[in-house]
């Protein structure tokens, strides 16, 4: 019947993860309420009223930390796949990843003495 075989199941997959998120946009888009005012169109801030416009400047040391936990963050993602085939991948790699921990902990250290870490 398929021209592909063994790919039914990828196949059928690919079906539900394409029919979900618009089954649900769907059911949102139905049961939502559909009044339209001006206390619509108003900025929502924890149930408060906005108080101030929304353009101001944040400091720019959120930013930093932000890309300081990303750049840690991102280390993991990397990591993981190496320590599920440790036993597999030799000595070489274990050399590789220790040069990848020691550029990352240089990075750390740099933040640290730069101040990138101080939240006050």
């Amino acid at each position: 019947m398929f021209v592909l075989t063994g790919y039914e199941y990828f196949l059928g997959f690919l079906l539900i993860c394409s029919l979900v998120p618009v089954l649900a946009l769907t059911a949102s888009k139905l049961v939502r309420p559909s009044r339209r005012g001006p206390e619509r169109r108003t900025t929502y801030e924890s149930g408060m009223e906005p108080i101030g416009g929304a353009w101001i400047q944040f400091n720019i040391r959120y930013y930093m930390f932000a890309l300081v936990f990303v750049i840690f963050d991102v280390e993991t993602v990397f990591l993981y796949p190496w320590a599920v085939a440790f036993s597999r991948l030799g000595l070489l790699a274990f050399i590789e990843a220790l040069i990848f921990i020691g550029i990352l902990i240089v990075g750390l250290v740099y933040a640290w003495r730069k101040g990138a870490l101080e939240w006050s």
